[in-house]
């Protein structure tokens, strides 16, 4: 069976698509190529505005989903021809989707999470075989669906003389805890670049704070933090997951009605500190004294942010995981591509230890070439 295996992924933050093609053929991953494309301003504002209640969403929904799989199948190209990998080398996509609900465990008792995707038509594009709606299973299985990434990390990350620690920042951030034991666990801290993007675009037309610089020259605003700081989820213990549902700007809107008069690069520095603070306050509550925590995704590109986690984590080593061997970037498709493999194998992606489902299931639904 063939090993090579492209992973996709355009994440909460929405900041567009990262793949990778992976090559598992000795049980261990090498990245052969790297492609990302940015979501195209339309879709991009479509797929935000999908995140709640609005007019026609099923119609919506369904061409959202159409116009994110041809976006998926341009990197998906991009990538075959960088490598000159011909498609029938490929065993298959592992094509996440864009989540635009995500509640497990609500409402009935099961609960959903939603995904945006066309896995049919990024097959037809492709002409490779795709596997996606990797969290439902789990969902189905009484387990918070997400994360999904530890199980991976721990093969690639993980090490027998020390508990590594792996943070994913993301626009939801989330934290993997690799045992020198061989245990894993995982969930989600709370926000990561989702709200500090909001304000960005909000305030400077720009998509993001690039390095966090606009942030670092505001000051922190206590009271406004200490009221960030009391969202309930941020104090609930594992396993939990989290997502735009929650923090969303009109979450944002109302914690700041008693702070109208803030300067907006204050909010934003303070916005910053939210996202480091839970995220080190995960660490520190569940990090086995680690030394080592090496971050990944968008969130590691903030040099801001990147100093205030140090900061926060004096007994700690924060690093972004191209020190451990891979670009910060490439971390969650990569693991994409790992949870398409383990489907096609009928191996379990997912830890009963992390989504505190049932059980370890098969992750996925395929769509054949």
């Amino acid at each position: 069976m063939p090993g090579l295996y492209i992973g996709l992924m355009s994440g909460t933050s929405l900041d567009g698509i990262d793949g990778v093609l992976a090559d598992f053929s000795q049980d261990k991953v090498a990245i052969l190529g790297h492609a990302s494309a940015p979501i195209a301003p339309d879709l991009r504002a479509e797929l935000l505005a999908l995140n709640t209640p609005g007019p026609n969403e099923l119609h919506r929904a369904a061409l959202g989903g159409n116009a994110l799989a041809r976006a998926y199948a341009d990197v998906v190209h991009s990538l075959l021809e960088r490598s000159g990998t011909p498609a029938s080398a490929v065993r298959a996509i592992g094509a996440h989707g864009q989540t635009v609900r995500h509640r497990p465990q609500e409402f009935d008792g099961t609960g959903y999470t939603l995904q945006l995707n066309n896995p049919s038509l990024l097959a037809e594009r492709t002409g490779i075989a795709v596997v996606a709606d990797f969290r439902s299973r789990d969902v189905a299985a009484g387990g918070q669906g997400a994360p999904l990434v530890p199980a991976f990390h721990q093969g690639l990350f993980g090490r027998p003389d020390e508990t590594v620690l792996v943070l994913n920042i993301g626009g939801i951030s989330n934290l993997s805890v690799l045992g020198a034991d061989g245990s894993v666990a995982g969930f989600d801290c709370g926000p990561g670049n989702a709200l500090m993007d909001h304000w960005c675009q909000l305030h400077t037309g720009q998509a993001f704070d690039k390095n966090g610089a606009w942030a670092a020259r505001g000051r922190v605003l206590p009271d406004l933090l200490v009221t960030l700081l009391q969202e309930p989820f941020l104090r609930q213990p594992p396993p939990k997951s989290t997502g735009r549902d929650l923090f969303n700007p009109a979450w944002l809107a109302g914690k700041l009605a008693a702070h109208a008069s803030a300067r907006p690069v204050d909010v934003q520095a303070t916005l910053t500190e939210l996202t480091a603070s839970a995220c080190a306050t995960s660490a520190s509550s569940y990090g086995k004294n680690s030394k080592l925590l090496a971050v990944c995704g968008g969130g590691a590109l903030n040099t801001h942010l990147m100093r205030r986690l140090q900061a926060l984590l004096p007994g700690a080593s924060v690093v972004p995981t191209d020190a451990l061997g891979l670009p910060a970037l490439q971390v969650e498709a990569a693991a994409f591509a790992w949870l398409a493999r383990q489907t096609v194998r009928g191996q379990t992606g997912s830890l009963q230890s992390v989504t505190g489902a049932q059980g370890a299931r098969v992750l996925g639904a395929v769509y054949p070439a």
